[in-house]
């Protein structure tokens, strides 16, 4: 691979810059990136796995989620409970065995004898 090498689906920025390539989000990282941040872990994962699909032939999917976290490091990850709690309710629900106690379905009668 090369520094040309284009990731499998661009990173759009809300500023509107798009980076397509290995060689555009190394410059991005390197122009946008104080010199007080470069040495935190995440960026520094960045670079190195951009670096490693330039010029080793690394994963360039690793390369993007990397950059992705890099220029969203300040970005707190919030989770909403309600979706949680939303989620693991029906889940349980749908996996739920049912009981012989349990009321019989509406129209189970029907379903058994057509």
């Amino acid at each position: 691979m090369s520094w040309d090498s284009r990731f499998p689906e661009p990173i759009e920025l809300p500023c509107g810059v798009r980076l397509a390539s290995l060689r555009e989000a190394i410059v991005h990282l390197v122009k946008t990136v104080p010199s007080s941040e470069r040495s935190t872990p995440v960026v520094l994962t960045a670079a190195e796995m951009i670096t490693s699909a330039a010029e080793r032939g690394g994963p360039i999917e690793f390369a993007r989620v990397a950059t992705l976290r890099a220029l969203n490091r300040h970005l707190e990850c919030v989770l909403n409970p309600d979706i949680l709690k939303s989620r693991i309710g029906t889940s349980l629900r749908e996996r739920r065995r049912p009981n012989t106690l349990d009321p019989p379905a509406p129209n189970a009668e029907r379903l058994l004898h057509p």
